[in-house]
């Protein structure tokens, strides 16, 4: 506080209190992510794609000088909450950066859009917020949770699968994620298994399935329990046997714990760091030669969500007192998404293009997944039409 005042007595001394340089102040991101416990490393691989975002972009946005905030969510929507808060009443920023999970995601929205506050989501996508609870202030650079389980779906009705088990846990996300993989898949669901959230032995599941002989089986097992799944299931001798398909199970945050016994498994996704544009090229190099990891799509959409907020504020010349020419400049997405196409639809989740992907063994040891082929082109998530209809 004494070093601004001594700053500002200066300025004003010299006549430089009108500078337009020093009338504009830093503009203040708030990142808010899950950064402890289990689930850490999606949250940290958001928090380095950001960051390396703003190194590349020289520490500032729309050539304003930005400061960012990051708290960690620890995963608790009351800790959220509390923490929102501050960020919008304390540090009073500008833009709410995150966060990893939907249910924190839900839980702050409305204090966020109800200050009036830009709200980007990384990662979370919840379809209540891709719908009727839509809002002006809420853009995601992610998607919304279903597409990528569709993904599976759609290969498992294209390739013939008669029979497939399908195997999540027991919470929200989980049904949802075989709500998204039953959207287009018509064929015949022999088992719809749900375990404890935090189910680290699947003997029992495993058991049924190789009983049951599906033509293939689909799983959402995010985090720990997806690192054991993917490991008994390869002990059991089922990977060679039975097709896995998954999404949020094995991908850049599970690979470096599941090594071997993932290679070869399918995922969906709208990139993979194996993605041939410039951009991806340069910014998967800068960020093993940063963090010593390979990049997961956490890392992608917080480093475009940087690039988002850069171009709207070009656009606007730095300026954040319009809210309505900020919005209009968000919404044109004028930036080179490092996943190629992008555009935001009117619920302001992006339309764009998502790939079936395969877990594999790089030459230097390191693991990641791999795109195997297009399955949807410029694709808009379901709930957007309910957002139209509600504005």
């Amino acid at each position: 506080m004494n070093r601004t005042i001594k700053t500002l007595g200066i300025a004003a001394a010299l006549g430089l209190a009108a500078s337009p340089v020093l009338a504009q102040e830093k503009l203040k991101i708030g990142l808010l992510l899950t950064l402890s416990g289990p689930s850490a490393v999606l949250g940290q691989q958001a928090r380095d794609g950001f960051q390396l975002a703003m190194k590349d972009l020289g520490g500032k946005l729309g050539g304003r000088e930005a400061e960012v905030i990051i708290v960690d969510d620890e995963l608790k929507p009351d800790v959220a909450v509390t923490k929102v808060k501050g960020l919008l009443e304390r540090d009073k920023v500008d833009f709410v950066v995150g966060p990893i999970f939907s249910n924190v995601a839900v839980a702050v929205h409305k204090p966020i859009v109800d200050a009036n506050t830009f709200y980007i989501s990384v990662n979370a996508g919840p379809s209540n917020l891709a719908g009727k609870s839509c809002n002006p202030y809420f853009f995601a650079t992610s998607y919304q949770n279903d597409q990528n389980h569709e993904v599976l779906g759609k290969v498992a009705q294209d390739r013939g699968y008669k029979k497939v088990y399908l195997l999540a846990p027991n919470y929200q996300a989980g049904k949802d994620a075989l709500a998204g993989f039953k959207r287009h898949y018509k064929g015949e669901i022999v088992e719809e298994s749900y375990v404890p959230l935090n189910t680290l032995d699947f003997q029992s599941e495993l058991a049924k399935i190789a009983s049951m002989s599906p033509d293939a089986i689909f799983t959402f097992m995010p985090g720990g329990m997806g690192v054991n799944l993917v490991k008994q299931y390869r002990a059991a001798g089922l990977a060679d046997r039975i097709p896995f398909l998954s999404a949020f199970t094995v991908d850049e945050s599970t690979l470096p714990a599941q090594q071997d016994a993932a290679i070869g498994m399918l995922g969906g996704s709208n990139w993979a760091p194996n993605l041939d544009t410039p951009e991806n090229k340069k910014f998967v190099a800068a960020y093993e030669g940063a963090y010593n990891s390979v990049p997961g799509s956490y890392s992608m959409h917080a480093y475009d969500a940087a690039l988002l907020i850069d171009s709207a504020l070009k656009a606007t010349g730095g300026k954040m007192d319009n809210k309505d020419a900020v919005r209009a400049a968000i919404k044109k997405a004028d930036f080179k998404s490092l996943r190629g196409d992008f555009k935001f639809g009117a619920n302001g989740f992006p339309i764009q293009d998502f790939y079936l992907v395969k877990a594999a063994k790089r030459s230097d040891g390191k693991f990641q997944t791999e795109i195997v082929e297009k399955v949807f082109d410029d694709y808009a998530d379901a709930y957007a039409k309910e957002c139209a209809a509600t504005n």
